[in-house]
């Protein structure tokens, strides 16, 4: 392929599959920035293709993907122009903290490709699900969920994480975020205050559980996952995990681990194991480990969402509970804001029992296994001396580093340069290296090189001026 000065587009970042894909989000981009104004012309499609050495139909159906989102206007002889610029966030409106003004490379862990979210399967979806809607499906709903999605989610979980549970058992949430603040306002209700929390692990759930009235305490990790011995000198009597991949240090937790943490639980009445199955469906090794929940569904609370598979925005996950705490659950959720919206939960019903969401999962974990490989061929050129943990699964890795770096600073430096990634330090209470957690799903592999050469960089500039001082 070649390159061309159109946005400066290199085919190199593309995967070997979806360059329609990556040319509409490339000129999705550049209009949300700015380098392509309300009015600009684009070039002709054959005149793209030729420049971009790939066929006239990848360019005409990128194009046409945007004139669909209303971005783009196509007229005959007239060619194609920008139509309108994407939809902003509102004034006010939360955003991450100390975000760069321009993103060059985003390397936050969690976000999938978000390019290639299904679009036509869910518009399809979507359309079925309006066409088939009964008038009852249209009123208020049950607190629990739409009964598709619980029997399509029911149906899903038994095949993929060997969880055997009844329908009525699921509660559908708008994410693990609604998820982990409907548990704690029914533990703290309960009386608990205290919960076990991996060290290293999730900043966001730490402060989302403190958020929510839940004083998280350290439990450390290991090279098998969770130490349970540790656990159980804390004096909790719950514990958020993250059993089959561990965040952000990728460990699976080991059979021997996972038997003692059931112990653990078994042990006193009304210990509670939360479960987080947060990207178990990305595993590129082998299948996925199954989740833990089907040891002891009487003790452990199942937590995932659609939001690492198809995109954050859909806002709907799931949550099984034991009983009495599952009805706890579905009062508070009631309370809470009555039920999802039922045309979305039954959009991905469909989406699921059609198979169109196995499909959309075997397209993307190929496209994440590039980006992956292109990581660590990024580290390995740039960072030799970096040890990298968690290659098998996921949509991010943990590169550690031996030289004395404050992580920290070399994570606010990138930021000024447009590079988001994240520092081990902020996910970590306790003491231990240096390093970054580093996602590659949503970046592509040209601007991945670029960000890694820059991190490498500035690790050097750090560790040379920490010597010097």
């Amino acid at each position: 392929m070649t390159g061309t000065d159109f946005l400066q587009l290199d085919p190199a970042d593309a995967p070997t599959s979806g360059m329609a894909t990556w040319l509409s989000g490339a000129v999705r981009e550049a209009i949300a920035d700015g380098r392509l104004a309300v009015g600009a012309p684009l070039p002709s499609t054959r005149v793209l293709a030729e420049q971009l050495g790939v066929s006239r139909g990848v360019v005409v159906d990128a194009y046409q993907r945007l004139v669909d989102e209303g971005l783009l206007a196509g007229r005959r002889g007239a060619g194609t122009t920008v139509q309108a610029r994407p939809l902003r966030e509102p004034a006010g409106a939360p955003r991450r903290a100390a975000a760069p003004a321009r993103v060059v490379a985003d390397l936050s862990p969690g976000l999938p490709d978000l390019s290639a979210f299904p679009r036509a399967a869910w518009a399809r979806a979507e359309r079925t699900a309006l066409a088939e809607a009964s008038s009852a499906d249209l009123g208020y709903g049950d607190p629990r969920g739409m009964t598709a999605l619980r029997e399509a989610l029911a149906g899903w979980l038994a095949r993929t994480r060997g969880i055997r549970a009844h329908p009525d058992e699921v509660l559908v949430v708008a994410g693990v975020s609604q998820a982990l603040a409907l548990l704690a306002k029914v533990l703290t209700e309960r009386g608990v205050t205290r919960i076990g929390f991996e060290d290293p692990g999730s900043r966001g759930a730490r402060i989302h559980l403190e958020r929510w009235g839940l004083q998280p305490v350290r439990v450390p990790v290991d090279a098998d996952g969770l130490d349970v011995g540790a656990l159980a000198r804390t004096g909790v009597d719950a514990v958020l995990v993250t059993p089959a991949h561990q965040f952000p240090t990728g460990t699976v937790l080991g059979p021997d681990r996972r038997r003692a943490l059931v112990d653990w639980a078994r042990a006193e009445q009304g210990r509670l194991v939360l479960e987080d199955d947060y990207d178990a469906e990305h595993r590129y090794d082998r299948p996925p480990v199954a989740a833990m929940h089907g040891l002891a569904p009487d003790r452990v609370v199942h937590l995932g969402s659609v939001s690492k598979s198809l995109a954050p925005a859909i806002r709907l996950g799931w949550l099984l509970a034991p009983e009495p705490l599952h009805r706890e659950l579905v009062e508070a959720r009631y309370w809470l804001d009555l039920a999802s919206p039922s045309l979305p939960q039954l959009a991905l019903a469909h989406l699921i029992t059609s198979g169109a969401f196995e499909r959309h999962l075997r397209l993307v974990r190929a496209r994440h296994r590039e980006r992956r490989d292109a990581l660590l061929a990024a580290l390995a050129e740039h960072l030799p001396q970096a040890e990298v943990h968690g290659v098998a699964a996921g949509l991010h890795l943990l590169v550690t580093l031996p030289d004395a770096v404050d992580d920290v600073a070399v994570v606010e430096r990138a930021r000024d340069v447009g590079i988001v990634v994240h520092a081990l330090s902020s996910h970590r209470t306790g003491d231990g290296p240096a390093g970054f957690v580093l996602g590659y799903a949503a970046t592509p592999a040209g601007r991945m090189r670029q960000a890694v050469a820059t991190i490498a960089s500035l690790v050097r500039q750090l560790t040379v001026s920490e010597s010097q001082s």
